[in-house]
């Protein structure tokens, strides 16, 4: 009899603990504002917008290979540096990520809202730090791997899409 319980506990608890990894990684990380904040302490610069055109749009494309659904994006750019709030679906939702872009290389990347089940794991550091000092090669690859992580594949697909979005996208705004 002792045993009998001591069964529908554990599977009583396993059933829990897979629910509280699935919703584990959801959840906002940090606002957009308060990471435009950190950006730009100097103060936020007024938004400004990319249209997503012609050649611009045919090479967005290409790059995110789907159509980006939207004919500008807005982006904040200061001193040879710009910030965006990007979102790329993972598996079928967006993760919403800021990057910034200091003179044409990837200075910071974080995930801000993630909205899956799985693949989380690309909001540490561990996996972001891999983005710092990344550029854009003349093929719109950027300049180096990027690490996969286990059962995170499509969420770091989604990043490094992001990653070279932002500096394709940056290196059309700056002088």
């Amino acid at each position: 009899m002792i045993f009998k319980h001591a069964v529908s506990y554990s599977v009583f608890g396993a059933f829990w603990l897979l629910i509280a990894s699935a919703v584990h990684g959801q959840g906002t990380y940090q606002e957009p504002r308060a990471f435009l904040r950190e950006a730009f302490p100097d103060g936020v610069p007024e938004p400004e917008a990319l249209w997503i055109i012609g050649e611009i749009e045919e090479d967005v494309k290409a790059l995110m290979e789907h159509d980006l659904g939207q004919l500008r994006v807005t982006y904040w750019y200061k001193g040879g540096r710009s910030a965006w709030i990007l979102e790329e679906v993972g598996k079928e939702l967006p993760i919403t990520t800021g990057i910034v872009v200091n003179e044409g290389k990837i200075e910071r990347i974080k995930v801000l809202i993630f909205r899956e089940s799985r693949g989380w794991e690309v909001k540490y550091d561990f996996f972001t730090d891999q983005f710092k000092g990344a550029q854009l090669q003349d093929d719109n690859e950027l300049d180096r791997p990027i690490d996969n992580i286990s059962g995170a594949t499509l969420s770091v697909r989604a990043l490094t899409k992001l990653a070279r979005l932002a500096l394709f996208l940056h290196n059309h705004v700056s002088p």
